[in-house]
């Protein structure tokens, strides 16, 4: 009997078993309580088979009712006209009958509850045995715990057209498309194509996109998982998930194997609470031997996908295991532009909305991060009953999504609004007046969360591909500037600049300890690479001595006082933009890039001062 005839007994038994039990129920039950006659009675009492007789009188009427006990321990109910004579004939046969209340027939309980009770029972065992019996093969594996999450997808649609601004990655991975259609043509001149491809980069940047379109050009198999659907609470569970994938994935070869977000099982090991019996260890070990145990060529081609690849155990980083390591990283200009046609197929667009222009001014947007930003649109015009996005739609999401909601609803007192304007101009002023810095798009004193009073959202113009010490200590700069503008003008200060303060330490700090931008010299003092999770919060070292932690904490403290130092002569210089500019705030509440460049032009001549090489 093969496996699909097998489980198909299952529920013919169970459904045997269930009629069998309420069959036995209903013989046993004896139905003669409801047709007990008068007669009935007369004959059990000359044949003395009564045991006892209770009788309860209706107080409207001489009628009544009796209940019986027989010798046989069944109880009997009757209604009579009279309860007197009933009574008279009792005591004449030698019965002594009580009189009181009758006791209610809880019929429910009686008749109906055994057999729910019986149903229940036999219904949890159906469960359990079908969950055994499931896909005709897990009979040993109770509850299914130990078989894969896997999701297979056989005719999937998304190909690598739908894959925009990926140039490169996908040039990467034409020679797995090429395999798994035709694996003679590499088997033949004796090539062993990757056995792993693991795809790294930012969240949201298209990793899991382009393994699907892999699968669709290629027309095979596609089961998908993440990493924690691997690790449950149960000591060895993980590990039987994945020899069940694999299983599954060798049936369906050739096939892609899919998981997402790999560090959720594959972190380094030896980290872990529970040492080498920790059980997401023991699912890592199974997934090394599962991917180095393959035979040449088998056709499974493992895909993953991570933004951590630091965290990664080394043993499957190597050789044989995930062979290359294609970085997703977040598109150019031309790749956003792509991005944002795709997005926008579906979506009405009016004739002032510009992809190109938007692609321009979105530098460090993901493909998520550009499809969200039409969604937003597309949501604010649909709010206004539009049946077309237009590029203010675009330009409201853009900020919604870069800084949040704005609270206009929110009281603010004058005093605060003055301060906050005062605070934001001071940023701008230094936008707009370092020559490294990204222009003003928009500079806002309309709170956008819980200690957000204000905002100056700058227009990066530009993908940069690294920063120099110069830019570093610009960034520096304007940071800082919000606080000096509070100091130079009110002679005091507010918390209001504690992530300015945050963001400028941590830029200075990197520039001492990671890049070799101080005194110190050209030595890495970062400790970044030391133990992680459970090792990094409890035996965390630090690569220096005492000595030189103190003399980095001078060197960041020097760089945030010259920064600091040169912020506040510029500002000091451009004290008249700085007044207009928060007057401007004041009465508009937010002012864009051409307004606020006005404000220098109005000036008679954007200043040419020469910032001191910085």
């Amino acid at each position: 009997m093969n496996k699909e005839r097998r489980a198909g007994v299952g529920p013919i038994f169970f459904l045997i078993v269930i009629l069998l039990l309420i069959a036995l129920w209903i013989g046993t039950m004896d139905f003669r309580s409801y047709s007990f006659t008068r007669g009935d009675l007369e004959t059990a009492v000359e044949k003395g088979e009564i045991e006892s007789v209770i009788i309860e009188q209706t107080k409207e009427s001489d009628g009544g009712k009796i209940q019986v006990v027989t010798t046989t321990g069944a109880t009997r109910t009757l209604n009579v006209t009279d309860v007197k004579a009933m009574e008279s004939y009792l005591r004449a046969n030698g019965l002594d009958p009580v009189v009181g209340e009758v006791p209610q027939d809880n019929w429910f309980l009686t008749y109906m509850l055994p057999p729910l009770i019986i149903l229940c029972i036999c219904a949890f065992f159906f469960v359990m045995f079908m969950n055994a019996q499931s896909e005709a093969a897990g009979g040993s594996k109770m509850m299914n715990f130990g078989k894969s999450r896997a999701r297979m997808a056989k005719d999937t649609k998304t190909t690598l057209k739908d894959v925009a601004g990926l140039k490169e990655e996908k040039d990467d991975l034409e020679e797995i498309i090429k395999f798994l259609k035709d694996p003679t043509a590499f088997t033949k001149v004796g090539a062993r194509i990757p056995k792993g491809v693991l795809l790294e980069g930012p969240p949201g940047t298209g990793k899991t996109l382009l393994a699907k379109a892999i699968a669709g050009e290629a027309g095979v198999p596609f089961y998908s998982i993440s990493g924690s659907d691997f690790v449950e609470m149960f000591v060895g569970v993980g590990a039987s998930r994945v020899r069940d994938l694999f299983e599954e994935a060798k049936a369906s070869k050739p096939c892609i194997v899919f998981i997402d977000e790999i560090d959720a099982v594959a972190r380094r090991r030896g980290t872990g609470m529970g040492g080498g019996h920790d059980e997401r260890e023991q699912t890592l070990n199974q997934l090394l031997v599962e991917m180095d145990g393959f035979g040449e060529n088998s056709g499974i081609i493992v895909l993953a996908a991570t933004n951590r690849v630091d965290i990664l155990d080394p043993a499957i980083l190597r050789p044989g295991r995930f062979d290359r390591k294609i970085m997703v990283g977040r598109p150019d200009v031309g790749g956003r532009e792509e991005i944002l046609n795709v997005h926008a197929k579906n979506k009405p667009l009016g004739d002032d909305v510009d992809l190109k222009k938007i692609a321009q001014t979105t530098a460090g947007f993901t493909g998520a991060d550009l499809e969200n930003l039409l969604n937003e649109a597309a949501i604010l015009a649909a709010k206004e009953d539009r049946a077309f996005i237009k590029d203010e739609d675009i330009t409201k999401a853009f900020l919604k999504v870069g800084i949040g909601t704005e609270k206009k609803s929110k009281i603010v007192s004058d005093k605060e609004k003055k301060i906050t304007a005062y605070h934001e101009s001071g940023h701008a002023i230094l936008f707009h007046v370092l020559p490294d810095m990204d222009p003003v798009y928009t500079i806002s004193i309309i709170p956008t969360g819980v200690s957000a009073a204000g905002y100056t959202m700058p227009l990066p113009e530009k993908d940069d591909m690294f920063h120099t010490k110069g830019q570093m200590k610009q960034h520096i700069m304007v940071s800082l500037g919000g606080r000096i503008a509070e100091e130079l003008i009110f002679d005091d200060i507010t918390t209001g600049a504690s992530s300015d303060i945050q963001k400028a330490t941590r830029v200075a700090r990197e520039m001492v300890t990671r890049y070799g931008m101080s005194n110190l010299g050209v030595i890495n003092y970062d400790s970044d690479g030391d133990e992680v999770f459970i090792g990094r919060d409890l035996a965390q070292t630090r690569p220096y001595s005492e000595r030189i932690a103190g003399e980095i904490d001078m060197e960041v403290k020097s760089i945030i006082d010259e920064c600091y130092a040169k912020a506040k002569e510029i500002i000091t210089e451009h004290m008249d933009i700085l007044h207009a500019s928060s007057e401007l705030l004041l009465e508009k509440e937010r002012v864009t890039r051409e307004e606020f460049e006005a404000l220098f032009e109005n000036r008679g001549k954007k200043d040419d001062i020469i910032v001191e090489s910085i």
